[in-house]
């Protein structure tokens, strides 16, 4: 019997060590539903709008997946850098109000568009924005990166913006009526851009003076037989900060063209012909002046003797100015011009005619 209860006894100690080890430790706190505070807030002056972007947080500061709805703060404060709290509320928006501007599969990034109001515009005044994520309680793990944004002022696209194209290629005309009233330490100038048909974004292609009257640039960076959209913005440049600090205004109207190639090249000039026979077959050397047009695909030689019309003598394209006519008998007279042609086939007219005589054959 004794023997019987130690056994049981010891089974009893097994147990209640096994117990021991299973045991949970220190209760974890509840977590607070948190949203992350955002990292990546960035902002862009067009204007006077400003477009604030950033990626929504889709975890809590306890490493959980958001399944519940979230309301962002947007918060602006003026000449205040860093700030601690909201202060302005521009916008508030739910989490269903939020739409990714980026595509499927990547990290979505939302953008948010406000107009600033006219009192803050100020060459001296610089605005913070931050945003603020509030859970169902209106609780929040803190205000986002701050980032600023000048207020000066911008002055309006130039207007009569359009395009024309010609022999050079697509050439750009504006004008602007009124300068900005002069204020220390601002400047403007003008940013041209340029896209392809169908594609989203813009490409800067040059810089301009902000002047007043009217005024051009050429399109020097163009493709042929590519159609174009154009835009010019002006910019404000505030040197009194350091660094500088440049804001775009508005967006001109977008003007399209298509760079349709329907300009020959010019007429070769300087043609000369001269006979040549020392020592070998006789022949007439001719040289020009060379073509500068950057599609420039070749020259085309023409001939005629008395009496009969020009016929192209060249099989192929002379590539270089200067031909050698093998062809030519004692006596004759020759009379030469030279064409040029692009690369789209488009030909001048012939040149101003050369002539040459080879002489008779001396017994």
């Amino acid at each position: 019997m004794n023997r019987s209860l130690l056994l049981l006894a010891l089974c009893a100690c097994v147990l209640a060590v096994a117990a021991g080890c299973a045991a949970p430790g220190a209760p974890m706190p509840p977590s607070l539903r948190l949203p992350a505070a955002v990292d990546d807030l960035s902002a862009v002056r067009k204007g006077n709008r400003v477009i604030l972007s950033w990626s929504p947080p889709t975890e809590t500061t306890d490493h959980q997946t958001i399944h519940w709805p979230t309301v962002t703060r947007i918060c602006r404060v003026v000449n205040q850098f860093p700030i601690n709290t909201c202060g302005v509320v521009v916008k508030e928006l739910k989490s269903s109000e939020l739409t990714s501007a980026t595509p499927a599969g990547r990290k979505p990034v939302v953008s948010v568009e406000g107009v600033l109001p006219e009192p803050l515009i100020s060459p001296q005044n610089q605005a913070t924005y931050a945003v603020e994520v509030l859970n169902q309680h209106g609780k929040s793990a803190g205000l986002s990166n701050q980032v600023r944004v000048s207020l000066v002022a911008t002055p309006p696209p130039p207007s009569e913006f359009h395009v024309s194209l010609d022999a050079q290629g697509p050439l750009l005309r504006w004008n602007i009526v009124n300068l900005p009233a002069p204020l220390p330490g601002v400047s403007h100038r003008l940013r041209l851009y340029r896209r392809e048909h169908g594609k989203a974004d813009f490409a800067l292609i040059g810089e301009e003076p902000y002047r007043p009257g009217e005024d051009e640039a050429r399109d020097t960076s163009f493709e042929w037989e590519h159609e174009y959209e154009y835009k010019i913005d002006s910019v404000t440049v505030l040197a009194q900060r350091s660094p500088e600090i440049e804001v775009e205004g508005a967006d001109s109207a977008t003007v399209s063209l298509v760079a349709h190639d329907i300009f020959p090249p010019a007429v070769p000039g300087g043609l000369q012909a001269v006979f040549s026979s020392v020592g070998q077959k006789p022949f007439i050397d001719l040289t020009w002046a060379p073509n500068t047009e950057r599609d420039l695909a070749g020259y085309i030689v023409y001939r005629r003797t008395a009496g009969t019309d020009f016929a192209a003598v060249t099989k192929a394209l002379v590539t270089a100015p200067a031909w050698r006519d093998t062809e030519v008998h004692p006596g004759e007279k020759y009379y030469y011009a030279v064409s040029a042609i692009d690369l789209r086939g488009n030909q001048s007219a012939r040149s101003a005619t050369a002539e040459e005589t080879a002489p008779q054959e001396v017994r």
